[in-house]
């Protein structure tokens, strides 16, 4: 009997807007950066927060997704906390940055800053 093999669905789901912000950060990343990394350190009210940065090297557990316009990696220690999500870039007349979609989040803090599983 043969195994078929069929492609994991990615880890995380990214809207158009998220893969056009990635697109921008890549064409003005400094030198050596390889992609941008989405993580989720300790800080906050609630315990956790979302950020995205600048990645030099990928790391062997870190999760790898391939977008039209770079690499996002997701850290391998936040990746159960992130499972199911969907990433997006929101602009308005005040503010401007990603808004994270989490089925995994259990609360958050007042400010938004930081979420709890």
């Amino acid at each position: 009997m043969a195994t078929t093999l069929r492609q994991r669905p990615a880890p995380l789901i990214l809207t158009a807007n998220a893969d056009a912000r990635i697109a921008d950060l890549m064409a003005r990343a400094p030198d050596g950066a390889i992609g941008v990394k989405l993580s989720t350190p300790r800080r906050g009210c609630s315990g956790l927060a979302y950020s995205v940065d600048y990645v030099t090297e990928a790391k062997p557990f870190d999760e790898r997704i391939e977008t039209p316009g770079g690499t996002l990696f997701v850290d391998g220690g936040s990746i159960l906390y992130l499972v199911g999500s969907t990433m997006d870039w929101v602009e308005d007349d005040f503010t401007a940055g990603f808004v994270f979609a989490n089925p995994n989040a259990k609360g958050a803090c007042g400010c938004g800053e930081s979420f709890t599983v």
